[in-house]
């Protein structure tokens, strides 16, 4: 996998944006031979968004060296993964979140097989496991019409998830799902069935034309 994902690395090149920093760690972890995602539902208590599915992590502290550190630590804090438990794979093109903005980057990494979560239940109501197959099927994917003042129509990828051990639903969309769906295509070097067209090989480009245009409209 770090090999595979060795050409998405970005490193530091959009570190220069003049936009506050926040960054989300992708965890993947392997059962029964298979890479899965690690996703979090935000607490009921928390003010922003709460109840959604997403990815561990948030703003960076003035204490972080690096976007590696911050989702290091923001996941630690939110499910008790430690950092020497992850060997960090790379980053991926950042994006640019609303209200507030933040440009944010996520952090891909390898978490050992023997973690267990401790979610911290003021931040976090749940922690599961999603295979990478499942975000280039069609099988559970519903795609989301919305409309934004600054964009018009848009449409967002959603899937419908439910947990095999716990039977639990789990609804996975927006941005969560549109970053579980480039790192799946990524890894496993095949574009979702429910895009078709879809190059692998032009990741980078529509990443940087989609972080182009949110970046020009967040200056309006």
């Amino acid at each position: 996998m770090k090999s595979l994902l060795g050409k998405y690395d970005v490193g530091g090149r959009y570190t220069h944006i003049p936009l506050p920093k926040a960054s989300i760690l992708l965890p993947l972890v392997m059962r029964r031979g298979t890479p899965h995602l690690l996703l979090t539902v935000r607490s009921m208590h928390l003010h922003t968004m709460p109840g959604d599915v997403c990815f561990p992590g948030g703003r960076r502290d003035p204490a972080d060296e690096d976007d590696i550190q911050t989702a290091l630590r923001e996941t630690q804090e939110e499910i008790g993964l430690r950092p020497e438990q992850v060997q960090i794979l790379g980053k991926l093109i950042p994006y640019i979140s609303k209200s507030p903005t933040y440009l944010v980057t996520p952090i891909v990494g390898i978490v050992e097989d023997t973690f267990q979560p401790t979610p911290n239940p003021s931040e976090v109501a749940d922690v599961f496991l999603v295979p990478l197959e499942f975000f280039i099927s069609s099988e559970h994917y519903t795609p989301l019409q919305v409309h934004s003042q600054s964009r018009g129509s848009l449409t967002l990828h959603q899937f419908l998830y439910m947990d095999p051990d716990t039977k639990k639903n789990f609804n996975i969309w927006g941005l969560t799902a549109h970053c579980a769906v480039m790192l799946s295509a990524m890894l496993l070097e095949k574009g979702p069935s429910f895009l078709p067209g879809f190059d692998v090989d032009d990741i980078i480009r529509q990443q940087e034309m989609f972080l182009e245009a949110s970046y020009n409209r967040s200056k309006l």
